[in-house]
């Protein structure tokens, strides 16, 4: 039988990158007694407020048909949002809710790429960037993230992989998988070339919330000579530990909302009323969980790094921001593949191999931030005699 284009263009794209996981899970259902340090949820679970404003949603009948654009409360709760933290007025025009920031990707490349067009995008960058790319037909072009640079974007490697059939420069600051974040001159230096070279700016700033303290966020929308080529996606899943209600949005231009409109109504017709009413609620008043997992997740980087860091050959990455730590493990003279192979074979532990992010990360691990600090100092401990025994060998 016969299957559309798209199917081909994503065929590599999805579980395979999540090999380790996988097994993982497959060898806990076992009985395997393991740590797991590969997926990013927050550590605590969604606040009881915001379910029983769901809940209380659901009961007074806000269970029917929504509209492609998003709840009227919602989309209100997200002007009045951005409207006061980048101290310019947002419209309700300028916003379209959909269930999660990985939807919410998936609709802005579709409304701005097709087969052909090229995509500039970080190398490392989250597992599923790619197929967001790809399923448009559009091409992604990897741009280096590179660890002396701090893994943040430069302005000259994406000139170098610039072509005439760029269309997107795609930012993700806070990152994944590094945590790194982009500072207000790298902003402007990229912008510049966005402007210069007609080119969108799509941002994933799913990790706004998640800062560690000394580090300071800045968004492209934060310019406005960039405001008419800059769409924005979120959601709040990490900010509000709700990442399985899929409530999310993007914010641009007016004109690319109503463009992109038509294609949101294709796919989904709107989110459910009652986990908009939940979004509005969460977006009025400030996180009560987003300060606690900062601390903690910013707590427990400072522990790897103190426990792995020089250890047998290895090497931390401090995040500024996120739920990650990237640990470098080229000196045991394995890939991250079978470095994270290895560790589970022989210490039951899970980590995400640099590789499944990019080719950048070839020979580095992604270890999550999630785990409470006894389980995370076990993993250390568990990670520097592995590390120990590789080196001996």
């Amino acid at each position: 039988m016969r299957y559309a284009a798209v199917t081909d263009r994503l065929a590599d794209l999805g579980g395979a990158r999540w090999e380790i996981h996988a097994l993982a899970r497959a060898l806990k259902a076992e009985g395997r007694d393991l740590i797991e340090l590969t997926i990013g949820e927050p550590d605590v679970p969604t606040p009881k407020a915001l379910i029983d404003v769901a809940h209380a949603a659901m009961k007074r009948g806000r269970t029917g048909y929504s509209n492609g654009r998003g709840e009227g409360g919602l989309v209100s709760a997200l002007a009045d949002r951005y409207s006061a933290r980048l101290g310019r007025p947002f419209s309700r025009d300028q916003f379209l809710c959909l269930p999660g920031t990985q939807t919410a990707l998936f609709l802005t490349m579709m409304a701005l790429t097709g087969p052909g067009d090229e995509v500039l995008m970080g190398d490392p960058a989250y597992a599923t960037s790619d197929g967001v790319i790809a399923a448009s037909g559009a091409v992604s072009v990897p741009v280096p993230l590179r660890p002396e640079n701090g893994f943040r974007m430069r302005a000259d490697d994406v000139l170098a992989a610039l072509t005439p059939r760029a269309r997107v420069l795609f930012l993700n600051s806070p990152h994944n998988p590094t945590g790194a974040i982009l500072t207000r001159d790298d902003i402007a230096a990229l912008g510049k070339i966005a402007r210069d070279h007609d080119l969108w700016i799509v941002a994933d700033e799913v990790y706004e919330d998640m800062v560690y303290p000394g580090a300071t966020f800045v968004s492209p929308l934060s310019f406005p000579e960039l405001a008419e080529r800059t769409v924005v996606t979120s959601s709040i899943s990490k900010s509000h530990a709700a990442p399985g209600f899929r409530s999310g949005w993007c914010v641009g231009p007016a004109e690319f909302c109503a463009r992109a409109l038509p294609l949101s109504e294709t796919m989904l017709f709107g989110n459910q009323p009652f986990i908009a009413d939940m979004t509005e609620a969460a977006l009025r008043a400030p996180s009560p969980v987003a300060a606690g997992m900062v601390t903690r997740f910013s707590r427990r980087a400072a522990l790897l790094h103190a426990a792995l860091d020089g250890v047998a050959g290895l090497a931390v990455n401090r995040p500024d921001a996120g739920m990650f730590a990237l640990v470098d493990i080229r000196a045991t003279g394995l890939s991250g593949r079978d470095f994270a192979l290895d560790l589970l074979k022989h210490e039951s532990v899970a980590v995400m191999p640099g590789e499944s992010f990019g080719t950048t990360l070839a020979g580095w691990v992604r270890l999550t931030l999630t785990q409470p600090d006894d389980v995370t100092r076990a993993a250390a401990d568990r990670i520097a005699r592995h590390a120990a025994r590789l080196q001996k060998a």
